[in-house]
């Protein structure tokens, strides 16, 4: 577990794929969980821990993700999640190039909790949500691209259902057309990047993610 950020506040770990952010029906034990003990630990606290989550991002991806270690810091850090103060950036690497450097998609998009699987929808279907992101290509490999990517609005699997619709699914994401798995399961979708104000000291945190690898060998 890699911590990029701590403060009496809030923490800010690097998930790695496969990881968890809260528990699930895997049983598996989550960031949550280990973040509690870490506190634990360090401070020799007794009793319960509290370490709330504040946003999760996808068990196959890795990056930035903030929790909460106070109650005060949780719900002004959730108002600010509501309010779109939380400013994500994210990375992906897709297969193919984009015929268009950058630019926004717009879909609406439609979730089956059965299958825990997005699709493209209607404007007209009334399941379906308005989806925004936009995006620039940062580097083009012979088979894969860098894409940088801002949401608009926070679907559930968005990023991995708006790119797939253009032909461009992220590398290892076989439920959304890759060609390919990753050798450890992951998906080439990388929580990059964070900012937002500090809940409690006002002050700008910005905190990224390091680049894994894969990454490295597109951008030299």
């Amino acid at each position: 577990m890699e911590i990029l950020y701590e403060d009496n506040h809030i923490i800010i770990v690097n998930k790695a794929p496969g990881e968890i952010v809260q528990g699930d029906k895997t049983g598996d034990t989550p960031l949550s969980e280990l973040l509690k003990q870490y506190i634990k630990e360090k401070y020799n606290k007794p009793g319960n821990v509290f370490c709330g989550v504040v946003h999760r991002i996808d068990r196959p991806v890795g990056g930035v993700v903030i929790f909460a270690k106070t109650s005060k810091a949780l719900e002004r850090l959730n108002k600010m999640l509501r309010e779109g103060e939380i400013h994500k950036t994210y990375w992906a690497l897709v297969e193919g190039k984009p015929e268009n450097s950058e630019g926004s998609l717009r879909n609406f998009l439609k979730s089956d909790g059965r299958i825990n699987k997005t699709f493209i929808s209607t404007e007209k279907d009334p399941d379906a949500k308005e989806s925004i992101l936009s995006y620039k290509t940062i580097a083009n490999g012979d088979r894969y691209s860098i894409l940088e990517i801002e949401l608009l609005t926070g679907r559930k699997h968005q990023i991995r259902a708006q790119l797939s619709a253009i032909g461009h699914p992220i590398k290892g994401d076989l439920k959304y057309g890759a060609k390919r798995s990753n050798p450890d399961g992951s998906i080439s979708l990388l929580a990059r990047k964070i900012e937002f104000i500090h809940p409690v000291s006002k002050q700008p945190i910005c905190i990224e993610a390091p680049i894994p690898m894969e990454f490295t060998k597109i951008l030299s």
